[in-house]
């Protein structure tokens, strides 16, 4: 049985058989990105939750009597 394939995949297996050079290529940039050993990567972002209720809530200041008058 024959599996499907894309013309995509078609035409990037038989680029990279024509251009063999663009594998090197492909491991040099990976390796900028991704290959790296766990101390040299940047720390993750900390996780900051939302706030929790009791005290974190815009708190609403009173209308002065002036400016009950004004609406």
């Amino acid at each position: 049985m024959a599996m499907y394939e894309s013309e995509l995949t078609i035409f990037i297996r038989e680029y990279l058989e024509k251009h063999p050079e663009e594998l090197e290529s492909q491991r040099k940039g990976r390796a900028v990105w991704w290959d790296k050993e766990p101390g040299l990567r940047t720390p993750a972002v900390p996780v900051q939750h939302p706030p929790k209720a009791g005290g974190n809530e815009y708190l609403f200041k009173p209308l002065s009597e002036n400016e009950q008058e004004k609406e």
